[in-house]
C-alpha cells in the first residue's frame, strides 16, 4: 500500500459585505490613517453587522463556497473541524451546529480553539486523520466574528480585527503531496497578554463583569508582539532546516495576518522576496482563525501543483508554529 499524505484539494471563504475602513475608524476612536497603516498593514476590515448572526454564519458561508466550487456532496464528509476563538455559545459546539446546516450529517464535528493558531492547529489535526487511513474527507473551517468580542472604544484593539471564515478540504493523496512536516509550539507564559478575562469558570459572567468591559479581548501589544516576530520567524526557520530547504525552494509564504511588521520579519529570517510573501491584511485584517484560508482562496489561481507553501502563524496563549505543504493541484 502507498503511503498516505494528505492534501487540500478544495479552498472556499466568505467575508462580510460591511467595510469597516481606517477612515471611518477615526470617527469613532482617537486614531488616523497613517498610523494605522504604518504600524499594522490594515486599511480596511469586513464586519458582520447582523446581530442575530454569529461564527457559524460565516463559517457556513465559507463552507457552502467550497462545496459549490469543488462539486462535492457533504454526505460524503467524514468530519468537520470548526477552529474558531469566538464560538457561537459556550457548551453547544459551532462546528456541530455548522456540519448539520451544510448538509454533513455523515460527519462528526467539534472545535477547535487555540487563538490565532486555531487553523493552524487545526491543519495538523485534519492531516493526522487523513493519515491514519480511517478518514477520506475531513473539512476545516477557520471563522471568527471578531467585532463580536472588540470594544470600538478601545483604539488599541478595534483597528487590528475583522470578521471572516474559509474553508479547505483534506483528502488522501499518494504522489507525496500535501502536509510534509510541522513545527508546533506552545506556551502558558503568554495567558495575561492577550485575553478575554471574564466569561469562563476563572470569573464567570456578572453584572460587574459586563459593565468593566471584561467580556472584551485585551492585549499587551509590545509583549505580544516580540512573542510573535520571535516565534514565527524561528518556527518558520526551523522548518526550513529540518527538511533542507532554501529560500529558493519555497514558492510562498502564508503567513497569519495580525501584522504586516511581523509577517515582513519573518520573511526576512526566511530570505524571501516580497513577491512570495502572500498578504490580504490591508482589506481584512486580522480575522485570527480564519486568516489563513482567507490567503489561500485569495490567493488560489497562483498555486501550481507540487508547490511549496509555509505556512506559520502566532496566537494568544502563547500558541505558534510552522507547517510545510506540497500544493496538490492547479486551479481550473
Amino acid at each position: 500500500m502507498n503511503t498516505i499524505t494528505a492534501a487540500i484539494t478544495a479552498v472556499g471563504a466568505y467575508v462580510p459585505d460591511f467595510v469597516l475602513s481606517n477612515k471611518v475608524l477615526e470617527t469613532m476612536v482617537d486614531t488616523n490613517d497613517e498610523w494605522i497603516t504604518t504600524r499594522t498593514g490594515i486599511k480596511e476590515r469586513r464586519i458582520l453587522k447582523d446581530a442575530d448572526k454569529g461564527t457559524s454564519f460565516l463559517a457556513i458561508k465559507a463552507a457552502q463556497d467550497l462545496i459549490a466550487k469543488a462539486n462535492i456532496d457533504p454526505l460524503e464528509i467524514d468530519m468537520v473541524i470548526m477552529a474558531t476563538a469566538t464560538a457561537d455559545m459556550p457548551v453547544a459546539s459551532t462546528g456541530v451546529f455548522v456540519a448539520t446546516e451544510i448538509g454533513a450529517t455523515n460527519a462528526f464535528a467539534y472545535d477547535l480553539q487555540a487563538a490565532c493558531s486555531s487553523f493552524l492547529y487545526g491543519m495538523s489535526t485534519a492531516a493526522a486523520y487523513i493519515q491514519s487511513g480511517r478518514y477520506k474527507k475531513v473539512l476545516l473551517i477557520g471563522a471568527d466574528k471578531m467585532s463580536s468580542i472588540v470594544d470600538y472604544t478601545d483604539r488599541a484593539t478595534c483597528i487590528i480585527f475583522g470578521d471572516g471564515g474559509g474553508a479547505v478540504l483534506f483528502e488522501p493523496n499518494y504522489e507525496g503531496l500535501g502536509l510534509q512536516d510541522e513545527y508546533l509550539r506552545s506556551d502558558g507564559v503568554g495567558r495575561d497578554f492577550l485575553k478575554i478575562s471574564a466569561g469562563g469558570s476563572l470569573i464567570p459572567t456578572t453584572l460587574e463583569t459586563v459593565q468593566n468591559k471584561q467580556h472584551n479581548i485585551i492585549q499587551d501589544g509590545k509583549t505580544v508582539f516580540k512573542y510573535a516576530v520571535t516565534n514565527m520567524a524561528d518556527a518558520s526557520e526551523l522548518i526550513l532546516k529540518r527538511n533542507n530547504l532554501t529560500n529558493e525552494d519555497v514558492n510562498w509564504l502564508v503567513p497569519h495576518q495580525a501584522n504586516k511588521r511581523i509577517i515582513d520579519a519573518t520573511a526576512s529570517r526566511m530570505e524571501l522576496e516580497d513577491s512570495k510573501v502572500l498578504m490580504n491584511i490591508e482589506r481584512y485584517g486580522n480575522t485570527t482563525s480564519a486568516t489563513l484560508p482567507l490567503v489561500l482562496s485569495d490567493f488560489e489561481h497562483l498555486f501550481k501543483k507540487g508547490d511549496n507553501i509555509i505556512f506559520a502563524a502566532f496566537g494568544g496563549g502563547f500558541t505558534w508554529g510552522s507547517i510545510y505543504l506540497k500544493w496538490a493541484y492547479d486551479k481550473k
